[in-house]
């Protein structure tokens, strides 16, 4: 079953990282919320407090995942202004490994060189600092990148990243097994 690697900070948006979890962890994937903090919580843009598996630092540096999760929301900054998130993007494309950031999260890979000619969306807030978002667009998947426009979609965006992991099928299963 695929690994996945979330990474959790204060601010995040609650249902851009629960709603891709819970799919996720239905499908089979094994998903590791990783903290960016020593503190295993983390206090949520709503006032929810979500406890990670793990913090970060924790994490060996050679951990292999399939997929490393972005989640949006104001804690975005956060992961723009800590340098171990840049360097786990940077490793993640350099070994082909999918990307996914929802929200304002496809800033972070902007800010590392990974947007440039790409196909992706994300939140209408960031489109000053990124101008090609396909603002339509619910979900969209170039190369191995996958990128989503906010809260709204982040149910379609877990699914599609159990469809791009495990199967079509398997995200099928699960999309009927909530009624999505």
């Amino acid at each position: 079953m695929p690994r996945v690697l979330i990474l959790l900070t204060d601010g995040f948006e609650e249902v851009e990282m629960i709603a891709p979890l819970d799919v996720l962890r239905r499908a089979g994937a094994e998903v590791t919320v990783a903290s960016l903090s020593e503190h295993i919580q983390a206090i949520g843009r709503c006032g929810v407090t979500v406890q990670s598996d793990t913090a970060l630092a924790a994490i060996p540096d050679d951990a292999v995942f399939d997929l490393l999760l972005l989640p949006g929301g104001p804690g975005v900054k956060n992961l723009r202004a800590d340098p171990r998130v840049r360097t786990w993007v940077l490793a993640q494309h350099a070994a082909q490994r999918w990307l996914a950031a929802i929200c304002a999260a496809p800033t972070v890979l902007n800010d590392a060189g990974l947007l440039s000619g790409r196909r992706y969306t994300a939140h209408a807030s960031v489109a000053n600092e990124l101008p090609a978002i396909l603002e339509k667009e619910r979900v969209v998947v170039d190369g191995n990148i996958v990128t989503s426009r906010g809260a709204g979609t982040a149910l379609d965006f877990g699914l599609k990243l159990v469809e791009l992991l495990v199967s079509p099928a398997k995200a099928q299963e699960v999309a009927t097994s909530i009624h999505a």
